[in-house]
């Protein structure tokens, strides 16, 4: 690798292959803003924004806004630092381990490695459980709507688990998947979609005089929606869906690579 990044330098060193190498001798990007911000909304809007309405019903149109508000400030805030490291000392950082190594160094460079891949490892996890409860789901209400709503219809989700899974093992052999632009302008639609849906459907049980709504300026009323212990978990557990919606996200750095 090193030989290689030589080799480039010096061609672009003697003039030569500018056009195919950056300056510091990798491989030109070919990025656009189009494929960059197809990258950003995958990375950053995922499955927390369907909820995003229960967390609003749980704090009010007071502190509900107020704290989505102070947590998109906040992934503003730490994805401009991580713009800003991008380059040290006149040199790229590809990745975010790549980032800390340069401005901190040493053994904090393994703690960023154990936090950050536990990290992934765990969103990996609850995505994969996440997709066999709504697999699960679907498969249940089928069942009730054939079988009828007193039907046992009891359906095991480890089957949908090993079958998402090996579709992820199956998709992590293709080489240079992360250069799949399209597959992240498909995921943005599909993020825009769900979204959209959410939406539409809460106009429509307005519209459809589904039942009367009540919202309040403080959420939730207690003695009359929940309890007041049940007000406080709710609570706490809205900011904490508020702000897996706002996740940090660490590949920000290497799609800006």
């Amino acid at each position: 690798m090193a030989n290689e990044l030589e080799k480039n330098s010096m061609y672009i060193e003697n003039g030569e292959a500018n056009k195919n190498f950056d300056d510091d001798g990798r491989q030109r990007r070919t990025g656009t803003v189009v494929t960059a911000s197809a990258h950003i909304i995958t990375a950053v809007i995922g499955s927390g924004v369907l909820s995003l309405a229960w967390a609003i019903a749980q704090l009010g149109w007071v502190a509900g806004p107020a704290v989505l508000m102070a947590f998109s400030f906040i992934t503003y805030l730490t994805s401009t630092f991580l713009a800003d490291s991008y380059r040290h000392d006149g040199r790229r950082n590809y990745t975010y381990m790549d980032v800390v190594r340069s401005h901190l160094g040493g053994y904090k460079v393994q703690l960023c490695g154990l936090a950050q891949y536990g990290n992934l490892v765990g969103v990996t996890i609850g995505y994969t459980i996440t997709v066999s409860i709504s697999m699960v789901a679907v498969k249940r209400s089928n069942c009730f709507h054939k079988e009828g709503h007193n039907a046992e219809c009891s359906i095991s989700n480890y089957p949908f688990m090993a079958i998402f899974a090996g579709i992820q093992l199956i998709l992590s052999q293709i080489p240079n998947f992360h250069e799949l632009s399209w597959l992240s302008i498909v995921a943005a639609v599909m993020s825009f979609a769900y979204s959209s849906i959410g939406l539409a459907l809460s106009i429509a049980k307005l519209a459809g005089g589904g039942g009367h709504v009540e919202t309040s300026l403080t959420g939730t009323r207690v003695g009359v929606d929940t309890s007041g212990s049940e007000k406080v978990w709710n609570s706490f557990q809205a900011i904490g869906d508020i702000a897996f919606a706002y996740a940090y996200s660490t590949v920000l750095i290497e799609i800006q690579a």
